[in-house]
């Protein structure tokens, strides 16, 4: 089966993480692409396969004789979806012999211009897959458990020579807690590769540190019109919370290693707001400067309009996986030639984002990604070509042909 196929299959299945629940996984949904995986992996000869209490699916293929010695390897995808668009009733379109001009998405009616996604033009002659304008498309990263899946069913019914290859896909990477009750030593590898997300051809080790803010405004209610320096309301106080942050630091205006603060949520009335952020940067210390910003605010507020008015919260999420990558570059420079062997040049910059493996490095199992070759993600324009899926899957399997060949972890 290739990999679009297996794409087309996972992508119908309702998987969309909530970032509100506190739960493991954060829904009971999850668990229904795991027990197809599960089922799927057991079917092509992975023979432990098996999805835990909190929604991981682990699965071991032992070393090929010969190989005993070798590094373990491990391939990870993520089967949530983004909350950002619905990821329910999911129905894939296929766009044979795409001409390279704009898409229409029959569903909705909603067009992909060439204009706006430049990148559509050189797929011209390919088949294209996108949604039908009601959903995302859930690539990210289905695309990546179906290039995994496939590459391991090709490493298998071709007898290619390997080293241990440990398989996982996990829950709820997309709210941030992919990687938090990741087992490590039961996983068993030595060193692993995300694959999610980037053009074809990407392999990428530097990532945001990331955060996310909840801030709470309690205001004073009282009737509007004897309100004159009595009321606060706390909706204009989220609002001048909200201004006093810089512009030109939102995702909107920045690129390239610029951080940012999002403003994702937003809802109250006279008596109580919340806004609900998520702050970015590859630098540390610029991370801590935006935190320490947002607090500032909420001092100042304070001071405006009584103790207590103005409250933040802030949780880390995760951490830029260089420096924990860097003793162990040999991944990189693999994953190049990995990725050159399937006819692709290597693709390096930042990620203006996220993995599980990011989080994976940072306790101890050096973990770089890999590309899955779809772009939009996260929207209703969400879309993939069949060849990227095809070149994920080739990648993966030389990946598997190359820790064969490593003598060494360093």
């Amino acid at each position: 089966m290739r990999a679009y196929e297996r794409l087309l299959k996972y992508a119908r299945v309702y998987t969309t993480s909530d970032p509100n629940s506190g739960t493991h996984p954060s829904a009971e949904r999850e668990f229904d692409l795991a027990h197809i995986l599960v089922e799927d992996m057991k079917a092509i000869g992975i023979e432990d396969a098996f999805v835990d209490e909190h929604c991981y699916v682990y699965g071991t293929l032992p070393a090929t004789p010969g190989c005993e010695d070798k590094p373990a390897l491990g391939l990870i995808a993520h089967m949530d979806t983004a909350p950002d668009a619905s990821g329910e009733n999911v129905n894939p379109i296929l766009h044979e012999n795409y001409d390279g001009s704009d898409v229409t998405l029959p569903a909705t009616g909603m067009v992909m211009k060439v204009s706006a996604f430049p990148f559509l033009a050189s797929m011209k002659g390919e088949t294209l897959i996108t949604t039908d304008g009601t959903t995302l498309l859930g690539a990210d990263d289905k695309a990546g458990v179906a290039e995994i899946m496939t590459a391991v069913e090709t490493v298998i019914r071709e007898g290619r020579p390997h080293g241990k290859l440990c398989i996982a896909f996990t829950p709820d990477e997309e709210i941030g807690e992919g990687a938090s009750l990741f087992d490590i030593p039961g996983f068993g590898a030595d060193f692993a590769y995300t694959v999610d997300g980037g053009d074809a051809g990407s392999v990428e080790y530097e990532n945001f540190n990331a955060a996310a803010a909840t801030v709470t405004i309690h205001g004073f209610s009282v009737h509007p019109g004897s309100a004159k320096d009595t009321m606060i309301n706390a909706s204009n106080v989220a609002m001048e919370f909200h201004g006093a942050l810089p512009v030109m630091a939102r995702p909107e205006t920045t690129e390239g290693r610029q951080g940012f603060y999002h403003l994702c949520q937003m809802y109250g009335d006279v008596t109580e707001a919340k806004l609900g952020y998520i702050l970015r940067d590859h630098d540390a210390a610029k991370l801590q400067f935006k935190k320490d910003n947002m607090q500032d605010i909420a001092d100042y507020l304070n001071g405006k309009y009584g103790d207590g008015t103005v409250e933040v919260e802030i949780k880390d999420s995760y951490r830029n996986m260089l420096e924990k990558i860097k003793p162990h570059f040999h991944l990189v420079e693999t994953a190049r030639k990995a990725i050159r062997m399937a006819g692709l040049e290597p693709e390096e910059v930042p990620v203006r984002g996220g993995t599980d493996g990011a989080r994976l490095s940072v306790r101890g199992l050096p973990c770089p990604n890999v590309f899955t070759g779809g772009m939009n993600f996260h929207g209703v324009y969400e879309c993939i070509p069949v060849k990227s899926l095809d070149k994920g899957a080739e990648v993966a399997v030389m990946l598997a042909k190359k820790s064969a060949e490593v003598t060494s972890l360093q």
